[in-house]
């Protein structure tokens, strides 16, 4: 399964719809969008139609958020998994959280 983007807009708000699975090797890809896109914009990611993904994906999505994109339909596994890497590293803990795969 591969990872489709969609990008649309919305008033003021670029929202890139995510399909599929994003893993490590379309981060560099997502990265390239964001730098795109006018720093005026506001971004947001659909991620109702996510299915999978692996640790780099998740550290991209926490690391967006952070920074101010809109993280939206996100599964309750993925929101967990935010969640605990946000709190692993806050603790200093760089390892992967088993817990949450």
């Amino acid at each position: 399964m591969t990872l489709k983007i969609q990008r649309s807009i919305e008033q003021e708000l670029v929202v890139f719809t995510l399909t599929g699975r994003i893993q490590a090797e379309q981060i560099p890809g997502l990265l390239a969008l964001l730098r795109s896109e006018s720093s005026e914009q506001e971004i947001a990611f659909d991620l109702e139609q996510v299915k999978l993904v692996d640790r780099d994906a998740v550290l991209f999505l926490a690391l967006s958020e952070t920074l101010g994109a809109r993280l939206r339909n996100c599964s309750a596994y993925i929101r967990k998994w935010i969640n605990q890497e946000r709190n692993a590293r806050q603790n200093g803990s760089e390892g992967p959280t088993e817990s949450a795969r």
